[in-house]
């Protein structure tokens, strides 16, 4: 590897991993939040919600690119808003942290939504009996007992977020050094045939991946064996 084609990988690792990282960051407060929403409401209109919230998992990433395009377009009033005190969503790096949260939140919500339903209803009962609400109730003594299983989501959110193509090609495009991540820089070195450069990445993400795996792996069967 030559030093432009190290270069390029680096620049695009370098994307992803900040994409990511901002992405699964925004993904933990949202997630935390929704779930608890979920776990303290319950009703046709919630279970729809959840419905909603969960379509990224099943729906193509191009779909999800032009729902972003829809709401964050240099036509719609929200994008115009964020324009106009200088946030620029379309072809920006914004646009590819907003798709990269959007694809990976399912992975990030279901996790941290199961180990909330497993909280057995006397820890809550005695939080209550402590003074504390439901919101305290979740910093001090929920949170505490799911972290293994808020940290496993965030992790899979993460390595899904270092991959994502489709929706961020679809708002942010392929433009190199400001949105090109590790993904779209493959596509872009396969359509010009440069095999090696395009070996390298998959190599170097290939990796990431599998070892987030394993470490999510090592935190489910610590949280068993607790």
């Amino acid at each position: 590897m030559d030093f432009n084609q190290f270069h390029a990988v680096w620049i695009a690792l370098w994307l992803s991993l900040k994409v990511a990282i901002a992405a699964t960051m925004l993904n933990f407060v949202l997630g935390v939040l929704v779930a608890a929403f979920f776990f303290r409401v319950r009703n046709k209109l919630t279970a729809l919600l959840e419905s909603i919230l969960t379509l990224p998992m099943v729906l193509p990433p191009t779909v999800l690119g032009y729902y972003l395009l829809v709401c964050f377009g240099s036509q719609s009033t929200l994008g115009q808003w964020l324009a106009s005190i200088g946030i620029q969503m379309v072809f920006s790096l914004n646009g590819a942290i907003a798709a990269a949260a959007l694809v990976t939140f399912p992975l990030v919500l279901k996790p941290i939504q199961a180990a909330f339903e497993q909280i057995p209803q006397h820890i809550l009962d005695a939080s209550k009996i402590m003074g504390l609400n439901f919101w305290q109730s979740l910093v001090i003594v929920i949170l505490p007992m799911v972290w293994d299983s808020v940290i496993a989501g965030l992790l899979l959110g993460f390595a899904r977020s270092l991959g994502e193509f489709g929706a961020t090609l679809m708002i942010a495009g392929s433009i190199p050094g400001k949105t090109q991540t590790i993904s779209i820089s493959i596509w872009e070195a396969v359509q010009a045939g440069d095999n090696q450069q395009a070996a390298y990445l998959v190599a170097i993400i290939s990796v990431l991946c599998i070892s987030i795996l394993m470490l999510v792996k090592t935190l489910n069967q610590r949280k068993w064996k607790l």
